[in-house]
């Protein structure tokens, strides 16, 4: 059964916010995935605050102009779903790589990450990063390395110093 114009505007619509609104965008083939696989994968995007969408890629097209993504138009072929994160642009690059190694079925197509276009080879390096704190904690304790390193060569210093008062105060007490 066709949809009449009016519902076919209301899911442009509907797209479009999501295209607008999501901070990442990824796009994946998923011929061949089992119901039961399907809903285990919505699932588990729902749990990072992100949509999953099985999308008609000429009204995705249109929605992604829209909302000043045209260049997602070269991946919206075949059937396509779409992962939108609205909370955590790396999350559900991850949850769909993770899912896609244990489900050939899933082909990730590409993506938006954060207003960039990104191919399915840059999703996959993305995915395997690690998470955002551990990050920041790495960064720190990089930035914190030079402080501590200078900290102990100033003790160092000192520490020689105290040795060689006190030798020469041996010296001279003999």
């Amino acid at each position: 059964m066709s949809k009449t114009r009016e519902q076919k505007s209301e899911i442009i619509e509907k797209l479009k916010d999501d295209f607008s609104e999501a901070q990442s965008i990824v796009l994946t083939d998923y011929r061949g995935l089992a119901v039961k696989d399907e809903t285990d994968l919505r699932k588990k995007v729902r749990e990072t605050g992100s949509k999953y969408a099985i999308i008609k890629d000429t009204l995705a097209i249109l929605a992604a102009k829209e909302s000043g993504h045209e260049d997602l138009d070269k991946m919206l072929t075949g059937p396509t779903a779409a992962v939108f994160g609205f909370e955590d642009p790396v999350s559900p690059v991850k949850v769909l790589s993770d899912f896609a190694e244990d489900h050939e079925e899933i082909k990730i197509k590409g993506g938006l990450v954060e207003g960039k276009i990104l191919g399915a080879d840059e999703l996959e390096a993305l995915a395997k990063l690690p998470p955002r704190d551990e990050l920041l904690s790495m960064l720190a304790r990089e930035m914190q390395a030079p402080i501590s390193g200078l900290a102990c060569s100033l003790s160092g210093i000192i520490t020689k110093l105290l040795y060689a008062l006190n030798a020469v105060e041996n010296t001279k007490e003999a």
